[in-house]
């Protein structure tokens, strides 16, 4: 081997080593930005999750609520369309 094709050679084997610290490094810092973020995932689903459990009482409170004013609603006009025109009722 000649010294020009062992120069080579080191010079080669000194890039192939470089190149592989660098793609471990580039390896890890992927695994790393997986991790990271399936955790933000995690943690927007669990507070999701967690609000909707908080908040569901006062929606079904007001589900609740709205459901007497529409029975009350529903009741009023049932008793408008019995009465008939409250134009003749009051004489006008």
């Amino acid at each position: 081997m000649t010294p020009e094709e062992r120069q080579l050679l080191i010079q080669t084997n000194r890039l192939v080593e470089e190149n592989h610290a660098m793609l471990r490094k580039m390896r890890r810092a992927a695994l790393w930005t997986r991790a990271w973020h399936l955790l933000y995932w995690l943690i927007i689903v669990g507070i999701s999750v967690g609000a909707y459990f908080y908040v569901q009482p006062y929606v079904e409170k007001l589900q609740s609520i709205y459901g007497g004013i529409a029975g009350d609603v529903d009741a009023v006009q049932s008793v408008a369309e019995q009465l008939g025109d409250f134009g003749k009722l009051l004489g006008r």
